[in-house]
């Protein structure tokens, strides 16, 4: 166990005596974070159990006699420059577009609007060789023919990221386990047994056809290297096979291990893409993957296991979360009962047995921060339309990044679920779009400064596609900046917010400084033309367009004003003045999706576009009470069905509105019926920011700190009666501890990591609190009805809060 998560642990456990806190170690003990299945996979993307260390992921199916490993690594992409056919221009044309981007503002400006099918055939373009994340491969683990095997078992532990698989047969008990290592940059592999010289298999690797594929065997290690057919990729994987006890051979399907204790194998793969503009080319693989392979290969699978799981937990033990009443004993022998198969726990929820059906949305909450911490990680790309895991060469939406708010919803739990750190993927993308997308604003709206539009894929696309519904949102640049101004909020890094965020808000604030056009109805400064996705027709001032860029260049005054900036400070505060907010209440009561009151209150579209005041900004909220009405009325409109990533977001509106039951039921259903047996999101097909978006919402169901306030428990449900929580992140660097019982909060801990006022809000049953600063048990606050108290801490220092007549001990140590 890490240094960390003990000291984690320790804390929570000596702050019992403080208050009815339960420790997590027990907890976590008493339900393990586990999902199983009784069989192999048969369906890959139904049934498929995910490992990832951010670069690599692989899908673990399990086959008793074919095991096959299918294997990805983020880097391997078709297209983008010197792809066959050529053309590759970054969506962007060769030459300003100002006269086709004037004629169709003329033409809103006159009419109202403008078909998608007309604006495409304006500003669009036909894409050439945009690519596809590819398929690395597959790892082929051939075993012999055995007696039908029983007691089988496939199972994924969230609590140290390994799948394992186990089953017995011929009177022999064996076992696999499978991890994707951080630390050792490979996928690893263990073959055990309960009787020496049982493990018996062939391993090989299986390479898509859509390249050359040089194979060549060194002893016990099989390297493939080539390149892709298409864009002259250079890609290789190392295998490595070690055995205890037992032969190795060279085999014609790869390497042969006869009568062995136990085996492990390593797998290692890169490519020689760089994200540098505009060849996207660095140095062949070869020399970094066999590193990587000879490291781990020095390593016995003991320290591999090790390393890889103080590596993970470090991140992940951050939180806990249970959601009823910590179980005494339900199968009467002192033992928890054990969960079902994952596909007939998710089949048969909700189940009436209120403890089975909190436990599976505990779990579904941490499989979100499991998926994160596995697809972006430091050093690879950021987590795509699909994580890390394809397993074909041409997948949904070429499984790239969506900027309409998909790739933004992958990093909506980073920051509140304590995963601050798998951010650094999307911020080192995001500084590699400057430079194209500096273009983008050039060529394609005649502007300073930076942008993409609706996609982009691993080659710098920052232009535009043909999709009449689906091309056109200049806003994006803004959207993905607000990430940068949201993890310093989170963290109050300084030198973060001068040297990386600054520089990117700049210049995405500057492009919309040039580009906003003054609505001749009424003054006002608007977007034009302007797109809600993925409906309706182009107008001027859509709500979601005025929306992201008010948070832009909201967030990007005041970090000008804090890092002394102080004429583009003003500037941006000149056009804020003159701005259309994008917020109206339209005849029906709704907030309106569009300048225009056009909204039809039957429109079940799964956009919500319109509402992006209200999350994931926070414009729209309790001191907004008409605007928060509109958009509960734009929202119950709505309606609460539509796909994975959808139901998400609906149940994030829910949570900022207060609305902890509403919430409840759309995740609920999300769970029901838009997620796969293996927990995957789908849209359909598997998505996976709909995992990441249900993840944040449940977060934001307990805690809330937008606006300066930390709001504690702002949308419990009646479903989760009982629970506790630890780790969560609040804005302006504190974490947040807390547990209720019957609905009500019980007492939550504060840790601040800066000096500074915190503002806190309580739930509406709570009246009666008291404040401690936990060592040396000094009363802050002792209050009757109020609901929102401030006090001063001091950087380091823990906080308890209590209500009602919670006992507090003399003194506590942490």
């Amino acid at each position: 166990m890490s240094h960390t998560v003990l000291n984690t642990r320790t804390r929570l456990c000596r702050l019992a005596c403080l208050a009815p806190l339960l420790c997590a170690a027990s907890a976590s003990a008493a339900a393990p974070l586990q999902l199983w299945f009784d069989h192999p996979a048969g369906d890959w993307e139904r049934e498929s159990l995910p490992i990832g260390n951010g670069a690599l992921g692989a899908a673990v199916q399990g086959g008793i006699a074919t095991d096959i490993l299918q294997f990805n690594e983020k880097t391997l992409w078709t297209g983008g420059p010197g792809a066959a056919g050529g053309g590759y221009d970054f969506g962007v044309p060769a030459g300003p577009q100002r006269e086709a981007l004037s004629q169709l503002r003329d033409e809103i400006t006159r009419n109202g609007h403008v078909a998608p099918e007309r604006a495409a055939a304006e500003l669009g373009r036909k894409v050439h060789a945009y690519g596809n994340y590819q398929s690395f491969g597959a790892l082929q683990l051939q075993f012999p023919t055995q007696e039908k095997a029983t007691n089988y078992r496939r199972q994924l532990d969230l609590d140290d990221a390994v799948a394992r698989v186990s089953y017995d047969a011929n009177g022999i008990h064996y076992t696999r386990e499978y991890l994707a290592s951080y630390p050792d940059g490979v996928i690893a592999v263990h073959l055990s047994a309960d009787r020496t010289h049982s493990i018996n298999f062939t391993a090989g690797l299986d390479i898509p056809a859509n390249r050359s594929a040089d194979i060549s065997v060194a002893g016990s290690r099989v390297t493939v290297s080539g390149k892709l057919n298409d864009n002259g990729l250079s890609y290789e994987t190392q295998l490595q096979v070690i055995a205890e006890g037992g032969s190795v051979q060279r085999s014609d399907d790869g390497i042969r291990v006869s009568g062995a204790d136990s085996a492990t194998l390593l797998l290692a793969a890169g490519t020689d893409y760089a994200a540098h503009y505009p060849k996207y080319r660095g140095v062949n693989p070869h020399r970094a993957v066999q590193a990587r392979a000879d490291q781990a290969s020095h390593k016995r699978w003991p320290a591999l296991l090790a390393d890889h799981r103080a590596d993970y937990r470090a991140l992940f033990d951050r939180v806990s979360l249970a959601l009823s009443k910590p179980a005494q004993s339900t199968s009467g022998n002192g033992r928890v009962r054990a969960a079902p198969p994952i596909d007939q726990w998710l089949q048969h929820y909700p189940s009436g047995n209120s403890r089975s059906d909190r436990a599976l949305e505990a779990l579904y909450f941490q499989y979100g921060r499991y998926l994160l911490i596995s697809s972006s990680r430091a050093g690879s790309l950021p987590a795509n339309l699909q994580g890390v895991w394809n397993h074909s060469a041409t997948p949904p939406w070429n499984a790239d990044y969506h900027a309409n708010i998909n790739l933004q919803m992958n990093y909506w739990p980073a920051e509140v679920t304590n995963l601050a750190e798998t951010t650094a993927p999307l911020f080192d993308f995001v500084d590699s779009l400057q430079q194209p997308g500096r273009a983008a604003a050039q060529k394609l709206l005649g502007a300073r400064g930076w942008t993409m539009f609706l996609n982009t894929n691993v080659w710098g696309f920052s232009g535009v596609i043909d999709w009449p519904t689906a091309f056109w949102q200049p806003e994006a640049g803004a959207w993905l900046a607000s990430h940068y101004y949201q993890h310093y909020l989170f963290s109050l890094d300084d030198n973060f917010l001068r040297e990386r965020a600054y520089p990117v808000m700049k210049g995405a604030a500057q492009l919309w400084l040039d580009t906003l056009v003054t609505d001749p109805r009424d003054g006002k400064l608007v977007v034009t033309p302007s797109y809600s996705p993925e409906h309706g027709d182009f107008t001027a001032g859509t709500a979601m367009s005025q929306q992201i860029v008010y948070q832009l260049l909201r967030d990007t005054r005041d970090a000008a004003l804090r890092l002394g900036d102080g004429n583009f400070a003003e500037q941006l505060g000149e056009t804020l003045d003159n701005l259309d907010p994008g917020l109206r209440i339209g005849h029906w009561g709704q907030l309106q999706e569009w300048k225009q009151d056009l909204d039809d209150p039957q429109d079940h579209h799964r956009h919500v576009s319109h509402l992006f005041a209200l999350f994931p900004d926070d414009r729209i909220n309790l001191t907004t009470p008409a605007l928060l009405d509109a958009a509960r009325t734009s929202l119950s409109a709505r309606g609460d069905a539509a796909t994975g990533w959808s139901r998400a977001w609906k149940v994030a509106l829910w949570a900022r509105l207060h609305d902890g039951d509403h919430a409840y039921r759309i995740l609920s259903a999300q769970l029901r019926e838009s997620t796969l047996p293996n927990l995957w999101s789908s849209h359909p097909p598997f998505q996976i920011d709909g995992n990441f978006g249900a993840t944040a919402a449940v977060a934001e169901m307990l805690l809330q700190s937008q606006r300066g306030v930390v709001q504690l428990l702002p949308a419990l449900p009646a479903a989760w009666r009982d629970g506790e929580v630890h780790g969560l992140r609040a804005r302006g660097d504190i974490s947040v501890d807390m547990q209720w019982r019957d609905g009500k909060l019980q007492s939550a801990r504060l840790h601040s990591g800066r000096d500074g006022e915190i503002r806190l809000e309580l739930p509406n049953n709570v009246n009666v609190f008291t404040l401690r600063r936990i060592g040396d048990n000094k009363i802050l606050s002792l209050r009757d009805n109020a609901k929102i108290t401030a006090f001063s801490a001091r950087a380091g220092e823990s906080y308890l809060l209590t209500s009602g007549e919670q006992p507090v001990a003399q003194e506590a140590v942490l």
